[in-house]
């Protein structure tokens, strides 16, 4: 879906509540994909928003907001038992987006925990960057990939950060199956390095020789020097 600036958002509600214009009209205004149902088109969504919170819900605030597990359980199941759409519920819980509110859904039926999410930065992505499988991570690769590589809802719905499943996919794109193995901690032997490695290797262990050797001398001079006291 394409993304659209808080400027034609508040623009477009405007527009619409003064009565002056048509959905239709906005949308051809403003390059918005227009839906004959207007029910649900996205004029509307924005139109809800305006209403319940003004043009200031349209602008992205400085830091995130903080959401229970509590709050996210009460949304969700909210949603399911056919309490609104996905912008009725997330007006309603004062919850950022619509998105934001479907993730948390994707997870519950995932029987995944719906956490409490502090928006502490370091905080959230010292805990998303949780250690995991082999098995979790062919999962999390295989979802991705099924849904249209969205690394975004990947991440909060396997409890794991935007750059490792960026990253696992990427691996994987590359090397199939063989891209997930965790190799930190694997020391390669000799012989299954390349050429180039295997002369890098051998050059840290000439010089770590040398190094050796100097730190030998050095004592013998000091030994040496003790000797003549």
């Amino acid at each position: 879906m394409p993304i659209y600036s808080a400027e034609i958002k508040i623009k477009a509600c405007e527009e619409y509540l003064s009565g002056n214009y048509t959905q239709q009209e906005i949308c051809q205004k403003y390059d918005i994909l227009y839906r004959k149902d207007s029910r649900s088109s996205v004029i509307m969504e924005w139109v809800k928003i305006y209403i319940a919170n003004g043009p200031t819900a349209f602008t992205r605030p400085k830091e995130n907001r903080s959401y229970s597990a509590e709050l996210k359980r009460t949304a969700v199941l909210d949603y399911l038992s056919g309490g609104g759409s996905y912008v009725d519920v997330a007006i309603k819980y004062n919850i950022r987006s619509k998105s934001q509110l479907k993730r948390w859904v994707l997870k519950y039926n995932a029987n995944r925990e719906l956490k409490d999410y502090c928006p502490n930065r370091e905080v959230y992505m010292a805990e998303a960057r949780r250690k995991t499988t082999i098995e979790e991570r062919k999962t999390i690769v295989e979802y991705c990939i099924t849904h249209n590589r969205n690394y975004k809802e990947t991440a909060s719905l396997y409890d794991v950060s935007y750059s490792q499943v960026y990253d696992w996919v990427r691996k994987y794109d590359v090397k199939g199956e063989d891209g997930l193995v965790d190799k930190r901690g694997h020391h390669k032997t000799d012989d299954e390095l390349d050429e180039l490695e295997r002369l890098r290797r051998e050059n840290q262990r000439l010089k770590r020789k040398l190094e050796e050797q100097d730190m030998l001398v050095e004592l013998l001079k000091k030994v040496k020097e003790f000797e003549r006291m």
